[in-house]
């Protein structure tokens, strides 16, 4: 078989599993690849995006896989670029996305001999793939397709990244002078959908196969903590056991009359009162709900209805339970008066945030979260270190994005921009991103699309702060530290920067707007969402100690009913 046909059957193969979307970054040695795709994509049959990057290409088949819920594949030439993958790979393992990687190479005659652009490419990823396959050059590939998809869906576990690795030999290019139609289906789609870990697609109507009251446990002092991925189902358990919910903004169950905002300022009050823990999902973002995880005094139970790829077996301290009904049973309603403190107290709390919003005269991340939350009505993706912090501070429980998106499997601040502007092609929504300064630094390139390259609907929002804010609220910037290593934290840690991101916006064609004002802000992100945008919120980062500490003290003391 020669390797035009041998990437033909790959796209057949692709399309037969009803992948529909391809990111491909140029190359040499995955031009069998590129011309078969070509000639599915003027079949219909597909789309390709083309990235200059192939980290840039790794993170948006990501985005296309988390916005679509099926598979995206991401292919690349030989060498060097399939490196390029590994973070995106990485995401994916402990997010349990079925990323489809097809790598290029030299055929086996070829390997170690000095060869240029090769090197030893399969089994690159190691542990963070569920399959790789090395498929000879020569061989059909459909068989090796169907086992690797099979592996990507979560057929032996969690669904996750795999790796076909393709060996071509010349010729690279088809026979132009043939019409080349599509080949015949290798690969049978025999019903199967794609499937994520059951923590992101638990629906509502599974909490409602069971009404009657659980026995055993009722009269408890539970609280459900829905960590990223944890889904509708944690908002409904919650309210049908009369619990107190605290829900990060990614596990997408932030809403309903069980939901405590700012949660985390009121776990000094009310943990040492804990009795329970019910956890949906995975919790990531706060000190002390992981404070609160590890205590050995409270009983503790973690909800896994199917195998999850975030947390290794034996590895979790909780009660790993997958039956509702028994979860029903642990949980117990939830003691008379206890959801009511809480929501008082949580009413007291959102009330002294707010009142720190108008009292502070300058834009800080906290105004710009609370911004984004009330005025995002489409999908909703948010970058990692302090934005995704200050949202679960901010968000309130009475409105909710259409779907909020992170990357929390490794939860890197690297190709943010394009992982959003793969969920915002998946599926057309207009899609709404909250980064700050150094993660949209980091995946700057992800705002390059080639001439004709299809583009979303997607607008940027950065506090830029001129470094890492994050590190001045954890020890670094303690006054100790500061007195001792001032001017080494703030050059190793507090990455300072003087990037214009305006003009950088300019380069990459996007446009942007310097906002100064919280009226400004509010406008801006009123207007639809149409092509791509920046809009940069500068803020002072050596305040944010200061700030944080006010913000604290303020919620304790509403908290506190002072």
């Amino acid at each position: 078989m020669d390797s035009i046909d041998s990437a033909r059957r790959v796209t057949a193969a692709l399309i037969a599993s009803g992948i529909t979307d391809v990111v491909l970054a140029p190359g040499s040695r995955s031009a069998p690849l590129a011309y078969a795709l070509a000639e599915a994509t003027e079949r219909g049959e597909l789309r390709i995006h083309v990235r200059a990057d192939e980290r840039v290409a790794g993170f948006t088949a990501l985005g296309l896989a988390l916005g679509s819920q099926r598979p995206a594949a991401v292919v690349t030439t030989s060498g060097t670029a399939v490196g390029e993958l590994l973070p995106a790979v990485m995401e994916a393992n402990h997010a349990g996305v079925p990323l489809i990687v097809l790598s290029a190479d030299r055929p086996d005659e070829l390997r170690g001999t000095g060869a240029n652009q090769t090197t030893r490419q399969d089994g690159m990823f190691g542990v963070h793939v569920r399959a790789a396959l090395d498929v000879p050059a020569g061989n059909d590939p459909a068989p090796y397709l169907a086992g690797a998809l099979a592996e990507a869906r979560g057929a032996d576990g969690p669904a996750g990244p795999v790796q076909v690795n393709l060996a071509f030999r010349d010729p690279l290019v088809p026979n132009f002078a043939e019409a080349a139609g599509p080949p015949e289906p290798t690969v049978s789609e025999s019903g199967e959908q794609a499937r994520f870990p059951a923590a992101t697609t638990t629906t509502a109507t599974a909490a409602t196969t069971t009404t009657a009251a659980p026995p055993g446990n009722d009269g408890a002092r539970t609280v459900v903590v829905a960590g990223h991925g944890a889904g509708e189902l944690a908002a409904v358990f919650a309210q049908h056991l009369r619990l107190p919910l605290l829900a990060e903004p990614s596990s997408n169950a932030r809403f309903g009359s069980s939901v405590i905002g700012a949660y985390r300022l009121l776990l000094e009050r009310f943990g040492p009162r804990i009795e329970r823990i019910v956890v949906f999902g995975r919790p990531t973002l706060s000190r002390p709900v992981a404070a609160l995880l590890a205590r050995t005094d409270v009983e503790r139970a973690l909800y896994v209805p199917e195998p999850q790829a975030w947390f290794e077996e034996g590895r979790r301290p909780e009660r790993l339970i997958s039956s509702l009904d028994e979860l029903l049973s642990f949980a117990g309603r939830g003691a008379d008066g206890w959801l009511e403190e809480w929501r008082e107290a949580g009413a007291r709390a959102e009330a002294a945030l707010q009142l720190h919003l108008d009292e502070e005269p300058l834009l800080t991340g906290l105004h710009v979260a609370d911004a984004v939350w009330e005025n995002t009505t489409d999908n909703l993706v948010v970058g990692s270190s302090n934005p995704i912090r200050d949202l679960d501070l901010m968000a309130t429980g009475d409105w909710h994005p259409l779907e909020v998106y992170a990357n929390r499997g490794v939860a890197g601040i690297d190709g943010t921009i394009s992982t959003a502007t793969g969920i915002a092609l998946a599926a057309g929504i207009p899609t709404r991103l909250l980064v700050g300064d150094l993660t949209f630094l980091h995946d700057a390139g992800g705002l390059l699309l080639g001439t004709g390259e299809e583009g979303p609907d997607l607008q940027v929002v950065v506090l830029n702060d001129s470094g890492g804010g994050i590190f001045g609220l954890l020890e670094h910037g303690s006054p100790a530290a500061l007195e001792r290593y001032g001017t080494a934290v703030e050059r190793l840690f507090g990455t300072p920067h003087s990037a214009d991101l305006a003009a950088l916006a300019k380069g990459y064609g996007v446009s942007h707007r310097l906002i100064s004002t919280a009226d400004e802000l509010d406008s801006a992100l009123a207007e639809p969402i149409s092509g791509r945008s920046v809009l940069e919120v500068r803020a002072d980062r050596a305040r944010l100690r200061e700030i944080h500490a006010r913000v604290k003290d303020a919620v304790r003391n509403a908290a506190g009913g002072n």
